[in-house]
């Protein structure tokens, strides 16, 4: 028989791309989901994805294999979030959807403190969405707003994406170049530093390159590390270079253990909303999760 878990890893797998992804989404060891990728590859008798480089490519049978899965998948899962809700009549359960960084700097040091349960749940911004509007997340926090009627955005705060270096950068010969405004010059200069970037997430990265530069950036970061909180961490103290969102790495600024190359020209800017929709059963605990989370940001 197949484990339900090879599924949802298979899900996961496809969703993200990769390896590294698919465990963080899971809240397992990439080991583990290894294990179950080659499990039910083994059980089906057929490769599912091509391994290229760090991304998983999920072949024609594969495609195939998703699109027979999902919508059962999708219904087991349903299925599972009423029943853990009708069975704790008592204490509610509020799902929150949200970016790794944000949850680590903002309910994560309160999470045992709740009176309520709490599940978190990562993703991108359309998959958050979706699942708030089918009502299995209550609350998710995002820049991005969509035309649907049943869901409310609240803007609470804003984010500024930089160009974070380690504090031993020496940004003087840097500086003259934004005098002269040789963006040529500037580009050349970039690109002669190592950098630093995430699994699957380049977003920040091209925006911030094709507003200042008017094109995408030709490479690819020397590092690759699980999340931002990361790159901060290997920033700090040292040399390097990043687009980030400035507030994830506040507290490292204010130490002066990183610091801000440069702002962009013009700016980058990000408006952060909590959604919700319209009619919830929570409004109290959405509430106390907005005012943890405002408290930080």
């Amino acid at each position: 028989m197949v484990n339900l878990e090879w599924y949802r890893t298979f899900k996961a797998i496809y969703k993200t791309g990769t390896l590294t992804g698919a465990a963080q989404s899971l809240f397992i060891s990439q080991p583990g989901v290894s294990l179950h990728l080659s499990s039910l590859e083994s059980y089906i008798g057929y490769k599912l994805f091509d391994r290229t480089g760090r991304k998983m490519v999920p072949t024609e049978k594969g495609k195939v294999f998703y699109n027979f899965i999902i919508e059962a998948l999708a219904k087991l899962e349903d299925a599972e979030k009423n029943f853990q809700r009708s069975t704790e009549k008592h204490t509610p359960t509020i799902s929150v959807g949200m970016c790794f960084e944000t949850f680590q700097m903002t309910l994560e040091p309160y999470v045992s403190s709740l009176p309520f349960n709490l599940i978190i749940q990562f993703g991108d911004y359309p998959e958050m969405l979706e699942n708030l509007e089918k009502g299995i997340l209550d609350l998710i926090i995002t820049p991005q707003t969509g035309a649907t009627n049943n869901i409310e955005h609240e803007a609470f705060s804003s984010e500024r994406i930089v160009l974070l270096g380690g504090i031993d950068v020496n940004q003087t010969a840097f500086d003259a170049l934004l005098e002269k405004g040789d963006k040529n010059a500037i580009l050349e200069w970039l690109v002669q530093h190592k950098w630093y970037g995430t699994t699957g997430d380049m977003e920040h990265l091209r925006r911030f390159w094709q507003l200042n530069f008017n094109k995408y950036p030709d490479f690819r970061p020397n590092y690759i590390v699980p999340n931002i909180n990361s790159i901060v961490r290997c920033l700090s103290g040292g040399n390097g270079l990043a687009v980030i969102p400035n507030h994830l790495g506040k507290k490292e600024i204010e130490d002066e253990q990183v610091k801000v190359i440069w702002e962009g020209s013009p700016i980058l800017e990000n408006t952060l909303y909590f959604a919700t929709r319209k009619k919830n059963p929570y409004p109290e605990e959405l509430q106390c999760i907005k005012e943890l989370i405002r408290k930080v940001m």
